[in-house]
């Protein structure tokens, strides 16, 4: 191939990237660290599995909130001051039983129901995971530690660009009588996106 004369640029390293951003942000009069900071603490003291579980405690304890869940999810979490981003008009929950397994997917991306179950896992984000959950669901759960027997229908549910899911896991019988508090302290991330049951 001829010698054109142009050279190909090296991509710069991440960290030499991010601060040439951050300065842009700087000369504009935007303190791009303070945004990043909060961020940074919204996701890690805001965005938490321990409020869908609280959501899971409520609707294992309470028939009437159960209901409401269950027609519009996102009303109803909104009761226990929980919020949504805007563009997550819908929070459709899915309720597994001892003959149902319900699991939640994202085909195109990562998206989860992120500020009420908490920010997906590495593995869900996984092309492997989000390809073969969808056609080969069974084996994809045994090879997570969920061996369903077939008797068990098991239906997976792809996240939309406005529509979001949680899974209700089915309570487990040994927790009867026990209160809110302690019923949230035994529900996982895995078993709101539905790779899991409660034992």
């Amino acid at each position: 191939m001829p010698d054109t004369g142009h050279r190909q640029q090296e991509t710069a390293p991440v960290e030499r990237r991010i601060d040439a951003i951050e300065a842009i942000f700087e000369a504009r009069g935007m303190n791009a660290r303070a945004a990043i900071e909060e961020f940074e603490h919204t996701i890690e003291e805001k965005w938490l599995p321990e409020n869908g579980a609280r959501v899971v405690a409520k609707a294992w304890t309470d028939p009437a909130f159960k209901k409401r869940l269950m027609e519009n999810g996102r009303a109803a979490v909104g009761e226990l001051g929980l919020t949504m981003p805007p563009h997550h008009r819908h929070l459709i929950v899915k309720e597994n039983t001892a003959t149902l397994q319900n699991v939640i997917c994202c085909t195109l991306c990562s998206c989860t129901a992120f500020t009420i179950i908490g920010l997906p896992p590495d593995w869900y984000k996984e092309l492997e995971y989000r390809a073969r959950v969808v056609r080969q669901s069974r084996t994809v759960l045994k090879e997570m530690g969920l061996d369903l027997p077939e008797s068990v229908d098991i239906r997976v549910w792809d996240t939309t660009a406005d529509t979001r899911y949680m899974i209700l896991p089915e309570r487990p019988a040994r927790t009867a009588g026990w209160s809110e508090e302690q019923l949230a302290a035994i529900v996982t991330k895995d078993a709101m996106i539905g790779v899991a049951r409660l034992a």
